[in-house]
């Protein structure tokens, strides 16, 4: 498998590529696929999901799917109550100890089966010469979410607690790795031929804090998932202060976001490592020369390292039009070319 050789720095036809949030709403069918249902409905129904996934795979030749869902369903699994209008709010926020507390960990079989049953109906209907991506968020990002009950720009309240009581961010960062790992073993168990664990996040850190705080958290999630055959994705959203301190995740694959140069990362890192990225998203709504000249130089810059996945450097927009995906896709392919 193409997808998995390049994971592991084997020999590769051409270079491999998915694009995060390649199963979503800059697809018409997709936005066809939503009407009548709530995100969180959407996501909690293996079929719809199972359809969202292989949207993207009828259209282009992508060399993985991503099972359709969202972070937040583990959250929410833990006993914290999650709405989407549009925007991801949690009306019940975390921010004491005793909040913490009282969180369960959730069975992932019984508390999110119905992931489980979406990661089983999709391997089923992808080709075998292609992958499937499990994933979930990595604990900081969680935790960030569940303190401050959304999205912020600065994450005050987040960075409040961590600062304040580093023992109960630590006790939250905790039971979410104890969430997450079981959560995603149970996708890989599912048919999932590999997971990413996003830190979205986690580039809001300074170096100091990203390595005492979400660094370790996230390490604890990849040793406990890591198994022969089925890599582990770490994707750091603003990964240029931390890249050397992200490549000692353990993680199999260093996923690189759009704000730093992949030869810089690769340099950094070492030419052993395998790096996963990393065009800019909003490419997709330029010019197709421009788009394919972009492409061919990240190719280009991923031979030095050991194995390259390319992908966009963040989740791709819903203003994307469709043909400008099949443009990138002939590109990378092309470019990859052995």
């Amino acid at each position: 498998m193409r997808f998995l050789d390049a994971c592991y720095g084997r020999p590769v036809d051409t270079t491999p590529l998915w694009i995060m949030r390649q199963a979503g709403r800059y697809l018409p069918e997709y936005r066809d696929l939503r009407k009548g249902n709530d995100f969180m409905t959407f996501c909690k129904t293996p079929a719809l999901c199972t359809e969202a996934a292989l949207q993207p795979m009828r259209r282009y030749d992508l060399d993985a799917a991503i099972l359709f869902s969202d972070i937040l369903v583990a959250v929410e699994a833990m006993g914290v109550p999650v709405e989407f209008n549009p925007e991801p709010r949690l009306p019940r926020p975390v921010r004491t100890a005793a909040d913490i507390a009282a969180l369960r960990i959730p069975d992932p079989l019984k508390d999110m089966g119905f992931v489980m049953e979406a990661v089983a109906k999709i391997r089923a209907a992808v080709p075998a010469d292609k992958a499937l991506l499990g994933f979930a968020g990595a604990p900081f990002t969680l935790a960030t979410y569940m303190i401050e009950g959304g999205g912020s720009r600065e994450f005050l309240h987040a960075k409040s607690l961590m600062f304040n009581d580093p023992t109960a961010f630590r006790d939250l960062l905790e039971r979410i790795a104890d969430t997450i790992a079981p959560y995603l073993i149970a996708q890989i168990d599912a048919g999932a031929s590999a997971v990413q664990l996003f830190d979205t996040w986690a580039g809001l850190l300074s170096p100091a804090d990203f390595e005492a705080f979400a660094l370790p958290a996230a390490r604890a999630v990849i040793r406990r998932v890591r198994r022969e055959g089925v890599p582990v994705i770490y994707f750091v959203n603003g990964i240029a202060p931390l890249v050397e301190l992200a490549a000692a995740s353990e993680a199999d694959v260093l996923g690189v976001d759009f704000r730093v140069r992949l030869s810089d990362v690769i340099a950094r890192v070492g030419s052993d490592a395998v790096v996963q990225g990393n065009l800019d998203p909003s490419l997709l709504l330029g010019p197709a020369d421009l788009l394919r000249e972009r492409a061919a130089s990240i190719v280009a810059e991923g031979r030095a390292a050991k194995g390259h996945v390319f992908n966009l450097g963040h989740g791709i927009t819903k203003e994307t039009p469709p043909d400008n995906v099949t443009v990138l896709v002939d590109a990378v392919h092309q470019a990859g070319r052995r």
